[in-house]
């Protein structure tokens, strides 16, 4: 394939072409160099390695929250429920006061961890990655809570429930 062939590709067909994969939907927070409670919510969230326990995320590098989390020695990865819609809208909002809604309590590094969550991971930054307009986030899982419940998924541009389990 040459260089040429690779430009072919347009942004919205490959944004559309993406969605048809399902993810999870996940509110990942951090404490700011001013020790302000940052959180954005995100489904770019991967496992990256079992031994060591590694995950890792991405954010857009234009995103007003990149210097909190580039600075941040801590995250937590917090696995919305299926009844948590509303937290993921809000948390993907420009709302001034994000965290006066919801249950939190503080995690390792003093990062928010919300309560009620499919899981949490409470992770010490291991790495970062500059990959093409986003900033790759690698994490060393320190803890994870698993509640047992079903996650909040998101495919095509829609907030899903998984429904039956075969």
């Amino acid at each position: 394939m040459t260089d040429e062939n690779l430009a072919l590709v347009e942004p919205r067909a490959l944004r559309t072409a993406l969605g048809r994969f399902a993810t999870g939907v996940t509110i990942i927070t951090c404490v700011d160099a001013g020790g302000q409670a940052v959180g954005l919510t995100a489904n770019s969230f991967n496992a990256l390695s079992l031994e060591p326990p590694l995950v890792l995320w991405s954010l857009r590098r234009s995103s007003p929250s990149v210097p909190a989390f580039e600075q941040a020695a801590h995250f937590a990865v917090n696995v919305l429920a299926e009844t948590q819609v509303e937290l993921s809208r809000r948390f993907a909002s420009q709302v001034p006061d994000k965290f006066s809604a919801g249950v939190w309590s503080p995690g390792l590094g003093g990062v928010p961890v919300l309560g009620g969550c499919a899981a949490v991971f409470e992770c010490q930054t291991a790495q970062r990655q500059e990959a093409g307009d986003h900033v790759l986030f690698i994490g060393r899982v320190l803890r994870v809570t698993d509640a047992g419940i079903a996650p909040l998924a998101f495919q095509g541009g829609h907030y899903r429930m998984l429904g039956e389990v075969l």
